[in-house]
């Protein structure tokens, strides 16, 4: 196994972002196992999303640094965002596209090959169930599809790191199901990682988990141990609110 394999898929080192006087991250220190389902736990407010971003090149860390397999975010932010698919929160689509244009322009805006485009399309529909709704306007669609294209657009070029903000935030019971058992088959295929205030979704889905209170880690560990038993809710209670 070369030097690179066996990095993780992502690191954090003394990681903090303040925005002015607040410190919506302070210190944090983690790393994402290659292959592996994380989840970062924590309340609205805790500094996930800050995290995320950050990890995906698209905002600068006050202090510390991320790097995705062993790349820097800050130093080479276009190498770090091949590497990794990003769904957003709120999902950025453009509703009076259809969902097959809508894919083959984004992989034409990420400067995909002309002959791979078609191909890597037709897979991003075939695995996120998306063919029989290929022609509609994304607009029309439930907020559950929108949340499946959201995910098929991350998928497009085969990242082996795919970052994901609240996939059911705003979703209904059944739509919820259908986005979870999506992410839930990747599982051991590619690395993922979640955001969500949800203990349920994170004891569904993740291998590992990390809990951010007020912008701090107050808790690391496999999804098991700090979900499986006691009051996971304390593991909120540990600090204040953050942002």
């Amino acid at each position: 196994m070369s030097a690179a394999a066996e990095l993780p898929e992502l690191s954090a080192r003394g990681l903090s972002r303040r925005f002015g006087a607040h410190a919506a991250l302070d210190g944090i220190d983690l790393e994402v196992p290659r292959g592996s389902t994380f989840a970062l736990l924590g309340a609205n407010g805790a500094g996930k999303t800050t995290f995320l971003r950050i990890a995906a090149g698209l905002l600068l860390p006050s202090a510390g640094e991320v790097r995705i397999a062993g790349i820097s975010a800050v130093e080479e932010p276009a190498r770090v965002q091949r590497r990794i698919g990003y769904v957003m929160e709120t999902s950025r689509l453009y509703p009076e596209l259809r969902v097959r244009g809508l894919l083959r322009f984004l992989a034409a805006a990420r400067g995909m090959p002309r002959g791979e485009r078609e191909a890597a399309v037709e897979r991003a529909l075939e695995r996120f169930g998306l063919g029989a709704v290929a022609r509609r306007p994304i607009g029309n669609l439930s907020k559950g599809f929108q949340q499946r294209v959201s995910l098929a657009q991350a998928f497009l070029h085969d990242p082996p790191l795919v970052i994901v903000d609240e996939p059911t935030g705003g979703l209904d019971p059944l739509q919820r199901q259908e986005v979870q058992e999506r992410l839930r088959a990747l599982r051991g295929e590619r690395t993922l990682l979640l955001s969500t205030h949800d203990l349920g979704e994170a004891r569904a889905l993740a291998d590992r988990v990390a809990v951010l209170s007020a912008g701090r880690l107050v808790a690391l560990g496999p999804a098991d141990e700090l979900l499986g038993h006691g009051d996971p809710l304390a593991l909120f209670r540990a600090a204040g609110g953050g942002a």
